[in-house]
């Protein structure tokens, strides 16, 4: 299992490779970063479809960043297949987004095997806050 940093990590650069491609039009980095099975699943044109209700709706995923993602469900890796799943959210006044992301372990690094993305109203206030300048990830329970 990684460690709460590497999952910040992973958290937020598939949500960032997300947003370059919503702002870009460009999705095929988006596909290159991902494990074998989910580029041969999904080509750059089909991506841009699954994902194109965010850009119609202009929802910017940049503060992804910097804010620290709040799990709703522990880390878990699935004994049979090896992939860890990660779900949660980055809270927000106004809107918060909500995240599942699904990682294959690939010569050693976890890469991007699924990826389910969706705005909703931000009325979950935050669990804790973390210190200025945290990076820790927090768990809801």
């Amino acid at each position: 299992m990684p460690g709460p940093e590497k999952i910040v990590l992973l958290v937020r650069n598939s949500l960032i490779a997300l947003h370059q491609a919503i702002q870009t039009g460009n999705f095929t980095v988006l596909r290159d970063l991902g494990a074998p099975g989910f580029r041969e699943a999904n080509s750059a044109a089909k991506l841009s479809a699954s994902f194109a209700d965010l850009s119609s709706k202009k929802i910017n995923l940049g503060a992804t960043a910097v804010l620290v993602p709040e799990l709703t469900q522990p880390p878990s890796i699935d004994e049979g297949k090896g992939m860890l799943h990660l779900q949660g959210r980055f809270p927000g006044d106004e809107m918060q987004i909500d995240f599942e992301l699904l990682f294959q372990a690939i010569d050693g690094q976890w890469r991007l095997f699924g990826l389910s993305v969706q705005p909703s109203a931000g009325s979950h206030p935050p669990i804790a806050s973390p210190a200025p300048g945290s990076t820790a990830l927090k768990e809801t329970e």
